[in-house]
This record gives structure tokens, C-alpha cells and sequence, in this order.
């Protein structure tokens, strides 16, 4: 069987790889850690095909040292034991483990001693954010790398590495320069993508040019870095609330378009209505019932038709008044409740204890309920509003509060009662 073509292409030394400048360039670190002839238990991270594993096959054969490949899921004990018998034969090996952010706490504790001791290097491969996917204890053992999504020149370097090359296309194809852009422009950095697309555009070709007609009937889709990574994922949802927290809706549009190509309108309806309350709140505060309706309505009819009502939901969001107000308010005394613990009054409790009748809350008193203090008295005078924004409705709302403070707060009901 024909190996595939990305898989033929594999850089085998430092200076094949694409991209990473920082890392393998003239004065990349890990390239002078090979010139010093020596490397260190790392983690690389970052989108699928920027050459993650491939880095950690190069920095092994650049080495001259044994390594072993470990697929964090599907690895077993058994297999981990075999890499340690060897490590021990061979003095130091090189294990390159794949979804390192799965290794469970078992195969975490038979790892570490070796990692600890330097008889494993361990070079780990993950799409996940190290700093919250990462055990602690195999992060703090590691150097963590990030790799970038390699740009439209490196893509196009490396599709013409592969035309040329005779372990590639041989100089059998050529490639127009609108068919290249419209790899660049679909692949969003991914060199195996990429040459997966041109391996398959050089087959259909009805000759031996590839041109943008082919490429674009065997690329239905772009390749986006969300759909392969959690973090991507979740990146995107940032991206749109900070894009409506910034009022700009061209730019929450393009972020939810993104969003909607995953098909987690549930996802897509949880954040959207976190925006109404934490972001829109108190200066429009219909509209978190207008966009719990709008979700509503986007799950009942579903994709494609779903697109509608969401995207028209979030112009409404970027285009309306803001106010962190209430959230910052409630942020604010959930940090004073969870610091500190404070007694209410007794005259709040269901059924006060040691008070005279006129001593406790009267129920009857509607005239004196705003004159009452509610707070325990280490917080009587603590303000979770010290500013309201200048819409009308909080306005409205800020004038309301300001009078209440005006009547004077008092605990001693008796006096008040009178």
C-alpha cells in the first residue's frame, strides 16, 4: 500500500521542519540544544499539524537515541514497562507520547520516577492548553513549546518541497499560483492537511497541472483549529463575548459564523445568554429574556435554518448598552461571603431567640421595613454599587437607591417601633 503523502514528507532533521522559527531557527532553542548534543523532558502544544511529533522523531534521530512512540489512551502498563526495561538497557531512551493531557494517575506514577531520574526523556505531543490540561506534576518536570499555525509561506514551501521531491510528486505536477492561495486559505496553518489536499488534487487532475477548480472540488470544508482542540473551542467563545462586550458586530459575526461550522448550538445558546446577564445586564435588562427566546428558537428549528435567529440576536447584543453593574455587584459580595463569615441579626432569623416582642421584626410595620439594617454589623456600611452606568434605566435605579440610603439604617427596632 502507498504511503500517504504527508506521511513520505516527514522531515527526518532539524532543518526540514517548517515554521517555528523561534524554536529550530538560527538561534531557536531547541536547535541549540541539539548543537550542545542534548535535550530536556518537554511538552509541545499546540493545533494538529504544525509538527509537534515529527519535531520530537527529528530531535531523536539528531540525538542518535533510541525512542519509543505511547499513545497516552490506548497505551497500557505493559507497554510502559517495556519502554523502562529498554531505557534501562540502553542507559537513556526518548519516549514520545502522544495525547500526553490523557495519561491517567496511573500511568502518571509509573512514569515520573524515570522522568525524575533522567532515564526517560519524556517528549510529549498535545493539542490541549498544558497549563490546564497538564497534570502539575508532569508539567513541572517539563519544558513546555508552543507550536504556532505555520503561515501561507510555509505552506506554500511546503507544497513545493513536495512537488519536487522524489519521495513527493517527482516533478511530475505543477501547481497555479491561485490553486496554491486556495490551499493556504483553507488549511488555517495545517501542513498535513495541506498536503492531504494536494495529493488528492494531483490525482484527479485531468493532466498534470493542479488548478484552483480541482482544488476546490476536493476542499469542501476549511480546516478549522477549533473543531480538533477543546481550548480552540472554548477560544472561539471568548472571542465572540469579548466581540459584543466591544460592541462590534462584524466581528462577533465572524466568530459565531466559526462557532456554528461545529454544530454546538448548545454551547453557542449558554454564552449567549451569559452575555445578556453579565455584559448587557441592567442597561437593557429585556434582553436576556429576548435571548433566552432566541436560543429557544434556534435549537427548535435547528441548523442550517438556526444561523438566523442567532445571528440576528447577537447585532442586538453588540449594538445594546452595557453594564457590568449587576454582575460586578453580585462578584463582589460573593467574595465578602466567602471571606468572611458574619452573623445576620437576630431580629432576621425565622424564630429569634432571648428578644422582647418589640425587639423582633414586625411584619406589620410596612412604614419601617426600609429603615431596618439587614447587614450584620461588621458589614452595615459595606456599597456594592459605588457607580451605576448613565442609561436611563439605571438611572432610574441609581436615584431610587441613593434615597433608600437616605433613611437612616437602625438594628435597634425598639426605638424604631415607636
Amino acid at each position: 500500500m502507498k504511503e500517504p503523502l504527508a506521511y513520505r514528507l516527514r522531515p527526518e532533521t532539524i532543518d526540514d521542519i517548517l515554521g517555528q522559527k523561534d524554536l529550530v531557527g538560527e538561534n531557536g532553542i531547541i536547535r541549540r540544544c541539539l548543537e550542545k548534543q542534548t535535550i530536556f523532558s518537554c511538552i509541545f502544544f499546540g493545533p494538529p499539524g504544525t509538527g509537534k511529533t515529527t519535531m520530537a522523531r527529528v530531535i531523536a534521530n539528531e540525538l542518535h537515541k533510541p525512542y519509543r512512540q505511547f499513545n497516552a489512551v490506548t497505551g497500557n502498563k505493559k507497554d510502559l514497562d517495556q519502554i523502562f526495561a529498554e531505557a534501562r538497557l540502553s542507559g537513556q531512551l526518548i519516549m514520545i507520547c502522544d495525547e500526553v493531557h490523557r495519561l491517567n494517575k496511573d500511568k502518571q506514577d509509573l512514569l515520573l520516577p524515570h522522568v525524575e531520574d533522567g532515564s526517560v526523556i519524556l517528549i510529549g505531543a498535545t493539542t490541549a492548553n498544558p497549563y490546564h490540561s497538564i497534570n502539575p506534576a508532569i508539567r513541572s518536570r517539563c519544558h513546555l513549546f508552543e507550536f504556532r499555525p505555520l503561515t501561507d509561506e510555509d505552506i506554500g514551501e511546503g507544497i513545493r518541497k513536495a512537488l519536487e521531491s522524489q519521495k513527493g510528486l517527482n516533478n511530475e505536477y505543477t501547481i497555479e499560483e491561485d490553486a496554491l492561495q486556495v490551499i493556504c486559505d483553507t488549511v488555517n496553518g495545517d501542513i498535513r492537511w495541506a498536503l492531504n489536499i494536494l495529493e488528492i488534487s494531483a490525482v484527479l487532475s485531468p493532466d498534470k497541472v493542479i488548478r484552483k477548480e480541482t482544488v476546490q472540488e476536493n476542499c469542501r470544508h476549511v480546516s478549522n483549529r477549533s473543531f480538533g482542540s477543546e481550548d480552540g473551542h472554548y477560544d472561539l467563545l471568548s472571542a465572540l463575548q469579548k466581540s459584543i462586550r466591544g460592541s462590534d458586530p462584524n466581528a462577533a459575526l465572524y466568530y459565531l459564523s466559526i462557532l456554528i461550522q461545529s454544530g454546538d448550538i448548545e454551547s453557542i445558546s449558554r454564552r449567549l445568554l451569559v452575555i445578556a446577564y453579565e455584559d448587557i445586564g441592567l442597561a437593557n435588562p429585556a434582553l436576556a429574556a429576548r435571548t433566552y427566546s432566541a436560543c429557544q428558537a434556534a435549537e427548535h428549528v435547528g441548523f442550517p435554518e438556526a444561523i438566523i435567529p442567532l445571528g440576528m440576536h447577537v447585532i442586538d447584543l453588540c449594538l445594546s448598552p452595557k453594564s457590568r453593574t449587576a454582575a460586578d455587584a453580585i462578584h463582589k459580595a460573593y467574595s465578602i461571603a466567602e471571606s468572611k463569615a458574619c452573623d445576620m441579626p437576630k431580629y432576621l432569623k425565622l424564630s429569634p431567640v432571648g428578644l422582647a416582642r418589640n425587639e423582633q421584626y414586625s411584619y406589620e410595620r410596612y412604614d419601617c421595613f426600609h429603615k431596618i439594617q439587614y447587614l450584620p454589623d461588621e458589614l452595615k456600611d459595606v456599597d456594592l454599587f459605588p457607580s451605576f452606568n448613565p442609561n436611563r434605566y439605571e438611572q432610574q435605579l441609581k436615584q431610587i437607591y441613593e434615597e433608600l440610603k437616605q433613611n437612616k439604617r437602625t438594628s435597634n427596632l425598639k426605638e424604631l417601633y415607636r
